[in-house]
C-alpha cells in the first residue's frame, strides 16, 4: 500500500468520524440547566488538584473565596487562549483549502476540521462570558500578529501545522490529564466541555500528524531544515502562551513571582509535566526524521526532550514503566 493511499484512507475514516460523531456547542451543552449554573462560590470552580497550582503552597494557602477567584481564572482563560488559538486555526484552514485542487481529499475532512473548530470558539466564549471572568487570551504582543499566522498556511504549510499542533498539543495534554487525574472535582459544564473538546481534538490531532509525516517526505532541503530547527522551538513558545499566565495576569491575581517560576517550568515536578507534554510529538519529530543529534540540543533547551511516546496518547506513567522495564 502506498503511503498516499494510506493517507487518502486516513483522511476518509477521519471525515467519515466527523458526519458520525460531532457535537454542537448549542444543542450538545445544556446550558440553561439548573446543575450548569455558575455561581461565584461554587467549590468545584477551584483549580483541580492535579493542577500545578493547586499544588503549590501559596493556593492552598488561600482562603476558599480565593481559591475560587483564581481557579476560575485559569479555567476561563484556558477557554479564552483556546478561542483565539482556533480562530488563527479556522482562518488558517479556510486559506489552505482555497488552494486545493479539485478531489483533493483533503478538502473534506480539513472543512470538517473548520467546522468543529467552530463551535469550540463558541462553547469557550460562552464559558468565559459566564464566569465574567476577564481573560485576556492569547499574550497582548501576540495579537498584533493574528493576521500574519494565518497566512503560513499558504505560504508554508508544514510550518502551519506545527504552529496548529503548538496550541493542540498543551492543551490537550492539559485537558486528558485534568480529566484522568480530577474529573469528580471538575464543575459539570467545564467538565462537558471538556470532554467535548478533548473527544474532537483527537481526530484534528490524528490529521497534523499524519499530514506532517506525508509532507515530511515532499519537502525540500530548506524547509526540511527549517522544520527541524522551529519545531521544538514553536512548541515551548506556544506551550508558555496556553498554560502559563503572563506577567500582567498573575500581578492582578496576585501569584507571586517565585510561585510563577515555580510553576512554568523550575519545580522538578513541573519540569517533567513540561516534558510529558510532548511525548507524541517526539514521536512525530523522529517519524518526520527532524529529531537528530543535531536539533536534540534545542529540545533540550526548551525542556521538552525526552523519550517519545510509542503510540498517539500514551500516558506518561504508562511510558515510564515501559521504559523502567527496558
Amino acid at each position: 500500500m502506498s503511503v498516499t493511499t494510506s493517507y487518502d484512507e486516513k483522511l476518509a475514516v477521519l471525515s467519515e468520524g466527523s458526519v458520525h460523531q460531532h457535537f454542537d456547542a448549542f444543542e450538545d451543552i445544556a446550558w440553561d440547566e439548573p446543575a450548569f449554573a455558575i455561581e461565584a462560590s461554587d467549590p468545584r470552580l477551584k483549580a483541580p488538584t492535579s493542577h500545578l497550582l493547586a499544588q503549590t503552597e501559596w493556593y492552598q494557602s488561600l482562603p476558599e473565596e480565593r481559591q475560587i477567584e483564581v481557579g476560575t481564572w485559569f479555567m476561563a482563560q484556558m477557554c479564552k487562549v483556546g478561542l483565539h488559538f482556533e480562530n488563527l486555526l479556522i482562518r488558517g484552514l479556510m486559506g489552505y483549502v482555497f488552494t486545493l485542487d479539485n478531489d483533493n481529499p483533503e478538502f473534506r475532512y480539513v472543512t470538517h476540521e473548520a467546522t468543529e473548530e467552530t463551535h469550540h470558539t463558541q462553547m469557550f466564549q460562552e464559558f468565559v462570558n459566564r464566569t465574567g471572568a476577564d481573560a485576556p487570551g492569547l499574550r497582548w504582543w501576540a495579537k498584533p500578529f493574528h493576521h500574519v499566522i494565518p497566512m503560513f498556511s499558504t505560504i508554508f504549510p508544514e510550518f502551519f501545522f506545527v504552529m496548529v499542533l503548538g496550541g493542540e498539543e498543551p492543551i490537550d495534554h492539559m485537558q486528558k490529564h485534568i480529566l484522568r487525574a480530577s474529573e469528580d472535582e471538575l464543575h459539570p459544564l467545564m467538565r462537558r466541555i471538556t470532554q467535548i473538546h478533548v473527544a474532537e481534538e483527537a481526530r484534528h490531532i490524528s490529521f497534523a500528524h499524519s499530514y506532517l509525516v506525508k509532507r515530511s517526505q515532499e519537502v525540500g532541503f530548506v524547509k526540511r531544515a527549517l522544520l527541524a530547527l522551529l519545531t521544538p522551538i514553536v512548541m515551548r513558545i506556544m506551550c508558555d502562551m496556553i498554560l502559563a499566565p503572563d506577567a500582567r495576569s498573575a500581578k492582578k491575581l496576585g501569584i507571586p513571582r517565585k510561585v510563577r517560576k515555580q510553576m512554568y517550568w523550575r519545580d522538578p515536578a513541573s519540569k517533567q509535566f513540561l516534558s510529558d507534554m510532548f511525548g507524541d510529538v517526539r514521536m512525530l519529530a523522529d517519524q518526520m526524521g527532524i529529531r537528530t543529534r543535531w536539533t536534540r540540543p534545542i529540545w533540550k533547551a526548551m525542556g521538552i526532550d525526552g523519550a517519545p511516546s510509542r503510540f498517539r496518547g500514551e500516558t506518561h506513567e504508562r511510558a515510564a514503566l515501559a521504559h523502567g522495564e527496558r
